[in-house]
């Protein structure tokens, strides 16, 4: 198929600026690799939005194809662990930063970045998953590594509306916790607590007039996926020997705390990445989630299907913070 086109969002910089665009490509304008997948479905991710501005701090080289994660069919392969007409999944390697990405008709990469799709989910579920359900899932393993077991512990979950956040707490409550606290800018209370939120703060209610040192103990866990303010208003409210995971910085990436939660309530800072897991995480990750993860939970995110020609509009939503839940871009 090389002299065959398909479609691409391609982000390039023209006279200093950045722009990004629906264009006709050929496999010479994908990044090398030993496997060609036909893109099913690609999520849209905050990630994704940052890389089509100046300055976004993901794409460091153009033009790019971003999307940092896909579903599909193998279309061509070297791979002996798979073949032609499995279907996959790939998230993170740098795929839509350093590697040209899921947001295009046709993906190619190295054999090594595949994980087949486990029994249990369709490529759809999968989709809505992603890359943001991978961070979310890692983030609980990290908690449940560093104490967090019994169900009625008290559970914080931040950017809660957003793609992290939803599948953070549709998989919490899959797995039976049962104190599950919702913090979201926007205070869509019917959603979260369909999705298994037991309640539901917005940041204007959290949001102290001043942070102090160390605060009432409110919170033994917290998943959090925005920084900043937000990050810092929390650890104080940390009970003791208790745990954070951090996996985003929607609220910025600079924190002003003091050591004392850490010295006087032995709490755990805990950073979380998807993006460099190794296959073998990766694929444990999937398995949990396609044995453990209440499918009408996941069905409760209601994630929508999009043409690609609609990615600008929704990353403009992103970037403004108003977008909720998962947006897919159908092939």
């Amino acid at each position: 198929m090389t002299n065959e086109t398909f479609r691409a969002l391609v982000v390039e910089e023209v006279n200093e600026e950045i722009q990004a665009g629906v264009k006709a490509c050929t496999l010479e304008d994908l990044s090398a690799g030993d496997t060609l997948i036909k893109t099913s479905y690609s999520g849209i991710n905050y990630k994704d939005a940052l890389a089509t501005i100046k300055n976004g701090g993901v794409i460091r080289s153009y033009p790019m194809i971003p999307g940092v994660d896909a579903v599909g069919e193998v279309m061509e392969t070297t791979s002996d662990s798979f073949k032609k007409g499995d279907k996959v999944v790939i998230t993170g390697n740098g795929l839509g930063v350093s590697h040209t990405g899921g947001f295009s008709e046709i993906v190619r990469i190295p054999n090594e970045w595949v994980v087949k799709l486990p029994e249990g989910l369709t490529e759809k579920e999968a989709a809505t998953i992603g890359t943001a359900g991978i961070t979310a899932v890692e983030s609980i393993n990290e908690l449940e590594r560093n104490g967090l077991s019994d169900k009625k512990a008290r559970i914080l979950v931040t950017g809660a509306t957003g793609g992290v956040g939803s599948i953070a707490i549709a998989m919490l409550k899959s797995l039976g916790y049962e104190n599950i606290t919702a913090l979201s800018r926007k205070k869509n209370e019917d959603f979260l607590y369909a999705l298994g939120a037991t309640k539901v703060i917005s940041l204007d209610e959290f949001m102290p007039e001043k942070i102090k040192p160390l605060q009432k103990q409110e919170y033994d866990f917290v998943l959090d996926t925005i920084g900043g303010k937000v990050l810092s208003a929390i650890l104080p409210q940390i009970n003791y020997g208790g745990a954070i995971t951090l996996c985003g910085n929607a609220s910025g990436i600079k924190l002003e705390t003091t050591v004392l939660p850490f010295i006087l309530r032995g709490i755990k800072m805990l950073g979380v990445d998807s993006v460099q897991l190794p296959n073998e995480k990766k694929e444990a990750i999937w398995e949990r989630i396609a044995n453990e993860l209440d499918k009408e939970r996941l069905s409760t995110i209601g994630a929508v299907e999009e043409p690609i020609d609609r990615i600008e509009e929704i990353v403009t939503h992103l970037l403004e913070g108003t977008h909720s839940g998962r947006t897919l871009i159908k092939m």
